[in-house]
């Protein structure tokens, strides 16, 4: 791989991922946002659906949760945003040829994100924000609502484009580029279902943590009770729920997904070189791809073949079946990513589940030991996010297209974008990334020292 191309791929993971940190949270916050306001709005006595009877005292304190989440949602929006952007611009600067190759497909999800999704959500956020005292309440809780649908199809039409990188679909080739045949089969790709589930239960766990983190910090610094335990209460439920889906059944399917279609990917993520029958399910290894094999392995005789096929004994496909140009470029950062996000899972799921026991006998609120570990839990929901990225994006390689183009085609020539251009750009945008995290932690910092006090929220 030349070198103008390593740089850009590198400036391209800096910005994405540096990125992807703010959307994470405002889709996991856009849905208990919403449910906290239709708590809030649903609950009052003289709403005739009475489904959620909650006094006069308690429906205020839902009121002030969702008003103070939604700061720090806004905060994250506008950080997301702002680091956005120059993931743009570098499909037309570092990746040109990739956007005259697939501009004809990946442009209809990307524009329909920014026009619909994008606009929409930025609009009902401003509502939802300042525009409490001069709309009806039902416009007031629509707008938390649409906040939640803007957000989450946002990311829809996100992971629609790089479903469609994944696994092509409803693609014909003209010339020297690709057209999109039905707006239809693209929105309906079968890679698209359990990857965009997948992503957002993902999405929705960290914005339960930190839910739960808030709530059990003011807990343990004894403020904001009424604050915290709703908060704690709904992070905990929610935590547990959508661990339970991340596992199954959106990530068992995401895997079976990627097993049919992505094999050398698949092989990758379980360090699996020999093609066997029965293949064992392994839980710890070191990948050596010298000597291809996987060094100080433990594993589960036969549960790999059970759980991407439902038989003890069927063959899954090894590495050293697969021709070595076509192997994703690392292997174990491959590997170590997959377990590093099913490892961290799993924790998470247990921690969930743990807390949920304790508030389940009532003794949440008061276990100064469960109240810490969630307080420290929320940053490894992060982690594990973006492991499963670094699978999803560096099992892909080396292709840019699954089987369509190589991430070496795809690149600006050296010409238009110089190794030495790409490195300088990398630079700055560290030295902005940088700039611009210092400032998100100390509005977070402000916004939390000030607390949900409800007129504080208002002002």
């Amino acid at each position: 791989m030349s070198s103008h191309v390593l740089v850009d791929r590198l400036q391209f993971t800096l910005t994405v991922t540096f990125h992807y940190l703010f959307p994470i949270l405002t889709m996991g916050l856009a849905l208990f946002i919403a449910w906290l306001k239709s708590v809030a709005y649903l609950g009052r006595e003289d709403h005739r659906l009475r489904l959620l009877r909650k006094g006069a005292a308690e429906r205020e304190q839902y009121e002030t949760a969702a008003r103070f989440w939604a700061k720090i949602f806004a905060v994250n929006f506008a950080i997301g945003v702002v680091t956005g952007i120059p993931l743009e611009f570098q499909f037309g600067t570092n990746w040109a040829r990739f956007s005259n190759y697939a501009g004809g497909v990946v442009g209809q999800t990307l524009a329909m994100e920014g026009v619909f999704a994008f606009f929409a959500e930025s609009v009902f956020l401003g509502i939802f924000l300042a525009a409490r005292d001069r709309v009806s309440p039902r416009v007031h809780w629509i707008s938390a609502l649409f906040v939640y649908a803007g957000s989450w199809l946002s990311g829809f039409f996100i992971i629609a484009t790089n479903a469609w990188m994944q696994h092509p679909v409803a693609y014909s080739r003209v010339g020297d580029k690709v057209q999109l045949d039905s707006f239809w089969g693209l929105i309906t790709n079968p890679w698209l279902r359990w990857q965009y589930l997948h992503n957002m239960s993902g999405a929705a766990i960290t914005g339960a943590f930190v839910l739960a983190a808030m709530g059990a910090f003011f807990l343990l610094t004894d403020r904001h009770h009424a604050f915290a335990r709703i908060s704690l209460r709904v992070g905990v439920v929610g935590a547990l729920i959508f661990c339970v889906l991340q596992i199954f059944p959106t990530g068992d399917r995401s895997a079976h997904d990627v097993s049919v279609h992505q094999p050398s990917t698949f092989a990758a993520m379980e360090g699996q070189f020999r093609t066997e029958n029965g293949a064992p399910l392994v839980i710890i290894g070191n990948p050596n791809t010298e000597k291809r094999r996987l060094d100080s392995s433990l594993g589960l005789p036969h549960f790999l073949s059970f759980l991407t096929s439902q038989r003890w004994d069927s063959t899954t496909r090894g590495l050293n079946d697969i021709p070595t140009r076509d192997w994703p470029d690392s292997v174990p950062l491959v590997y170590y990513a997959y377990h590093i996000m099913v490892g961290l899972g799993t924790i998470l799921a247990l921690i969930a589940l743990a807390a949920a026991f304790l508030l389940w006998r009532g003794r949440l609120y008061t276990s100064r030991k469960m109240l810490w570990a969630l307080m420290l839990a929320f940053p490894f929901t992060y982690i594990a996010n973006i492991a499963g990225w670094t699978v999803a994006e560096t099992g892909r390689q080396p292709w840019v297209i699954w089987g369509l183009m190589r991430t070496k085609e795809g690149a600006s020539p050296a010409s238009s974008v110089p190794s030495g251009t790409g490195i300088f750009t990398l630079l700055g945008f560290a030295g902005l990334y940088l700039f611009v995290g210092i400032l998100f932690v100390l509005l977070i910092v402000r916004i939390v020292a000030r607390g949900p006090d409800r007129s504080e929220v208002a002002a």
